[in-house]
C-alpha cells in the first residue's frame, strides 16, 4: 500500500482539518469497487420473482439502481459542500442531540454489514480454498479491513491503481465464459414482481447513503463527488447484478443458493482466478463498513482519535462474524436499511429543496428539531405496509395492521418510492431551515481543510 503522508488521511478527530484530495476518478474507483458485491449475483436471485422473465428482471435492476444511486450521489454532492460526515450532516436536518437517533441505527447497520461482509468473505474463500478454515479467513479479512480502515484515503488511492481494473477484467471473463452455455429466452415468463425486485436493489443502493459523505468530504469538487459516485456505483453494481442473472440462467440454475452461485463462477475454465479477484476485492465492502462505523461514532464522541474507533469497531466485527449464527441476518439489515429511505427524504425537502445548504448548522449546539420526526415515522410506517420484508415476527405484525387499516399495497406500487413520496410531502410544511440558528456552509476548496464555519 502506497505511505502517505499525515496531511492526505482524515483528521484524527472530529474537529481536525480535513484534507480535499479526492478527485472523480477516485470517487469513480471507490463507488465503482462497492457496487460490486459477492453479495450482488447471489441477491440477484431474489429480484427473480415467480414467473418473472429475464429482461424484466434485469429492467428492475437497472431502475432499481438509477433511482437508489441518485440519491447516493446527492448526499456525495451534500458531503462535498459541508465538509462533514454523514451522522454529523443529520445535526442540520434535525439538531446535534436530536442526531444521535439516526446516528444510533446506522451504527446498528454498519457493525452488521461489516460483520455479515467477514462471514461472506470467509465462505467464498472456504469454497475458493482447500482448506476449510472459516475463522482463519474470517480474522484474516478482519485484520486487512481493520488496517485499510485506519488508512482510509489510502486505500481509496489503492482502490483506484488496481483493483478496479483487476475487477472490471474479472467480471468481463465470467460474462464471456457463461455466454458459451446455453440460456432460456430473455423474454420468457412475465413482469409480475417488478418492483418489490427494483425495491431490493433500491434498498442496497441507499444503504450507502449514510455512508457517502464520510468519503464526499474529502472531494476537491462537488461536481466531482455527485458524478464519480452515481458513475462508478450504477454502472458496477448493474453488470454486478446482470452477471449473477446470467450465471442463474445458465450454470447455477439448479443451485441458485450462495454455494451454488460461487460454485458457478468457479465451474468455468480459470473460473477459480477471477473468483479469487472478486473474493479479495470484497475487502473494500468490509473497510467501507468499518470505517463509516468509526466516523459515525464521531458524531457521539468528537473527541475520540478516529484510529482508536476503527481498530475497536473492526476487532468488535470480526468477533461477532465468528460468534454470530447469522442465517436471516441480512434480512434484518435490509429492514434497518429501510429507515434511511424516508430519511433521506426529509433531508432531500430541508438540503435541497429549501436551499438549506445556506444556512446549514452543524454545530454541536444545533437545536433540536423534534417535528421532524413525523415525515420520517411516516415515512418508515408507509415502507413497511408496502413491504413489511422476511422477517417472519415483523412482517406478521405489519400484515395485521394493515388489514386494519384496510391497506391492500399493488403490485406496482414501489416501497421505497412509496415511503419517499409520503415523507417528502409531510417534511414540506415545515418550511426551510431558520436563517437565525443556521451557519452557512462555504464550498470547499481544493487540497484545503473543512473550513472553521462547518466544522
Amino acid at each position: 500500500m502506497t505511505v502517505l503522508a499525515p496531511a492526505q488521511e482524515p483528521g484524527l478527530r472530529l474537529a481536525d482539518p480535513q484534507p480535499r484530495t479526492l478527485g472523480f476518478l477516485d470517487h469513480v474507483a471507490l463507488w465503482g469497487n462497492l457496487g460490486i458485491s459477492l453479495l450482488g449475483p447471489v441477491t440477484a436471485v431474489y429480484v427473480v420473482g415467480a414467473g418473472m422473465s429475464i429482461l424484466a428482471a434485469f429492467t428492475a435492476i437497472v431502475a432499481g439502481t438509477l433511482i437508489g444511486t441518485l440519491g447516493l450521489a446527492l448526499a456525495a454532492a451534500a458531503g462535498a459542500r459541508t465538509g462533514q460526515p454523514a451522522m454529523v450532516m443529520l445535526r442540520g436536518l434535525f439538531g446535534a442531540r436530536l442526531s444521535w437517533l439516526p446516528t444510533a441505527l446506522n451504527l446498528v447497520q454498519l457493525l452488521g454489514w461489516a460483520t455479515f461482509e467477514l462471514y461472506v468473505i470467509a465462505a467464498a474463500a472456504k469454497q475458493l480454498l482447500p482448506w476449510k478454515l472459516d475463522w482463519l479467513y474470517i480474522v484474516l479479512a478482519g485484520v486487512l479491513t481493520t488496517v485499510m480502515a485506519v488508512r482510509p484515503l489510502g486505500s481509496v488511492r489503492l482502490l483506484r491503481r488496481y483493483a478496479l481494473v483487476a475487477v472490471v477484467l474479472a467480471m468481463g471473463y465470467l460474462v464471456v465464459q457463461l455466454l458459451t452455455h446455453p440460456h432460456p429466452s430473455l423474454t420468457a415468463g412475465g413482469w409480475d414482481g417488478f418492483w418489490p425486485g427494483a425495491d431490493l436493489v433500491i434498498a442496497v443502493s441507499v444503504s450507502w447513503i449514510p455512508l457517502a459523505a464520510d468519503y464526499s468530504r474529502h472531494a476537491r469538487t462537488e461536481r466531482g463527488a455527485f458524478l464519480g459516485s452515481l458513475t462508478g456505483f450504477s454502472l458496477t453494481q448493474i453488470a454486478c447484478y446482470g452477471l449473477g442473472l446470467l450465471a442463474l440462467s445458465t450454470v447455477a440454475a439448479g443451485d441458485p443458493s450462495q454455494s451454488g452461485m460461487f460454485g458457478a463462477f468457479i465451474a468455468v475454465p480459470a473460473g477459480w482466478l477471477a473468483f479469487g479477484v472478486l473474493v479479495v476485492r470484497e475487502l473494500d465492502e468490509s473497510f467501507a463498513n468499518v470505517y463509516s462505523t468509526a466516523i459515525s461514532a464521531q458524531n457521539l464522541l468528537s473527541r475520540v482519535d478516529r484510529r482508536i474507533l476503527a481498530v475497536a469497531v473492526g476487532s468488535l466485527a470480526t468477533l461477532l462474524a465468528l460468534a454470530v449464527d447469522i442465517a436471516s441476518f441480512q434480512n434484518f439489515l435490509y429492514l434497518v436499511g429501510s429507515v434511511f429511505v424516508p430519511l433521506f427524504a426529509v433531508f432531500v425537502v430541508r438540503y435541497f429543496v429549501y436551499a438549506g445548504w445556506r444556512t446549514w448548522d452543524t454545530s454541536a449546539t444545533a437545536p433540536a428539531r423534534t417535528g421532524l420526526l413525523l415525515p420520517w415515522v411516516l415515512g418508515f410506517a408507509a415502507y413497511q405496509l408496502v413491504n413489511p420484508g422476511q422477517l417472519v415476527w415483523w412482517s406478521t405484525e405489519w400484515k395485521h395492521i394493515r388489514d386494519l387499516l384496510h391497506f391492500a399495497p399493488q403490485s406496482w406500487v414501489s416501497a421505497s418510492l412509496f415511503s419517499f413520496l409520503i415523507a417528502f410531502v409531510v417534511a414540506l410544511p415545515f418550511g426551510p431551515p431558520s436563517p437565525r440558528t443556521g451557519a452557512p456552509s462555504p464550498s470547499p476548496s481544493p487540497g484545503a481543510g473543512a473550513p472553521e464555519s462547518v466544522r
